[in-house]
C-alpha cells in the first residue's frame, strides 16, 4: 500500500502546503480578533478547499513542466513524478480532476455562506492554478508566477477567509494578505533562483531568468522583511501586542537572506524548505497572537 501511495505523496509536495494553510489560519484569527467569533465548519471547509487547490496546482505543475520540457534530468530540485516515471500522464490528469473536484465540493458550502463573490474567487483560483504552467500563456513561464502566488496565496486567500467569517473586508485583512503573500512569494523566488539555468534552457521565463539573479535575491530580501514592517502598521490598526509574537522569526529571516546570497545549486533545496517553514511558523505565531 505504501508503495502505491508514495508517488502520490511525492506529487502532492507536502512541504508546499504551508502556502495553503497559512492564509486560512491568519484570516480566521483576524476575523476572531475583530468579531470575537469562530466558526469551526467554515474554518475546516476553507482549509480543505485551499489544500485541494494547492495539491491540484502542484499536480498540474508537475504534468505541465514535464510536457513542456522544463523538468529534465538536469534539474536540481526534488524529484518530479512525471519526469521520473513514478506516475503516468493519465494518472496525473485523474489526480488533477479529483483534487479540483474536491475543492469545488467544499466550495459549494462556502458559496452558500459568502455568495457569488466566493464562487468567482474559487473558480479564478482553480483556473489560475491550472494556467500557472499550462495553456497557451502559462503564468509561470512568462514571469507572472510571483504575482500569481502573491495575489492568490496571500491577498485573496486571507481576505477571502476573513470575508467568509465576517461578510466584510477591511484594511487589516488586506495588510495580513500582503504579509502572507510576501512570504509565500519568497518560497517561489528560491525555487526560481535554484532552477534559473534549466528554466532558461527550457524557455521558462521566470523573473530570475528575465531580470537576473541579483534582482531575484533582492526581491527575496524584500519579501521576507516586508512582513515585519507591515506588522508594525498592523499593530497601530489593531493595537494588539500579540502581533509581535511573529517577530521571534526575525533571526530565521536574516539567516535565510544570508543563505540566499551565498548558496547556489542544490544547496538551495534546504533554503527552500526553511523558507516554507518560515511562512508556517510566522503565520502560526501571528495566529496565536491574534487569538490571545
Amino acid at each position: 500500500m505504501f508503495k502505491i501511495l508514495l508517488p502520490w505523496i511525492i506529487a502532492f509536495r507536502i512541504k508546499t502546503l504551508p502556502a495553503a494553510i497559512s492564509p486560512v489560519l491568519v484570516g480566521t484569527a483576524l476575523a476572531y480578533k475583530i468579531s470575537n467569533d469562530f466558526n469551526l465548519v467554515i474554518f475546516l471547509s476553507i482549509l480543505s478547499a485551499s489544500i485541494f487547490i494547492q495539491i491540484g496546482t502542484n499536480l498540474s505543475n508537475d504534468l505541465s513542466d514535464f510536457l513542456n520540457g522544463a523538468d529534465t534530468g538536469d534539474r536540481l530540485g526534488p524529484i518530479r513524478v512525471a519526469q521520473s516515471g513514478l506516475l503516468t500522464i493519465d494518472k496525473l490528469k485523474l489526480g488533477i480532476i479529483i483534487s479540483f473536484s474536491l475543492a469545488i465540493l467544499f466550495g459549494f458550502y462556502l458559496v452558500s455562506v459568502g455568495g457569488n463573490i466566493i464562487m468567482l474567487i474559487g473558480l479564478l483560483s482553480i483556473i489560475s492554478g491550472i494556467l500557472y504552467t499550462a495553456g497557451p500563456y502559462p503564468l509561470g513561464y512568462n514571469g507572472l508566477g510571483d504575482i500569481f502566488v502573491f495575489i492568490f496565496f496571500g491577498v485573496v486567500a486571507v481576505m477571502g477567509t476573513y470575508y467568509l467569517n465576517t461578510l466584510t473586508i477591511n484594511i487589516e485583512s488586506l495588510v495580513c494578505g500582503i504579509i502572507i503573500g510576501a512570504l509565500s512569494t519568497a518560497i517561489l523566488i528560491v525555487n526560481n533562483i535554484r532552477d534559473v539555468k534549466t528554466d532558461a534552457a527550457s524557455g521558462k521565463n521566470t523573473l530570475a531568468v528575465k531580470l537576473g539573479l541579483t534582482f531575484s535575491k533582492i526581491e527575496f530580501l524584500i519579501m521576507v522583511l516586508l512582513p515585519y514592517i507591515l506588522s508594525l502598521y498592523l499593530y497601530f490598526l489593531i493595537n494588539d501586542l500579540g502581533i509581535f509574537l511573529s517577530f521571534f522569526t526575525l533571526p530565521i529571516s536574516f539567516n535565510l537572506i544570508y543563505q540566499i546570497f551565498n548558496k547556489t545549486g542544490d544547496k538551495l533545496n534546504e533554503v527552500l524548505v526553511k523558507t516554507a517553514r518560515l511562512l508556517f511558523i510566522y503565520s502560526l505565531l501571528l495566529t496565536i497572537g491574534l487569538f490571545l
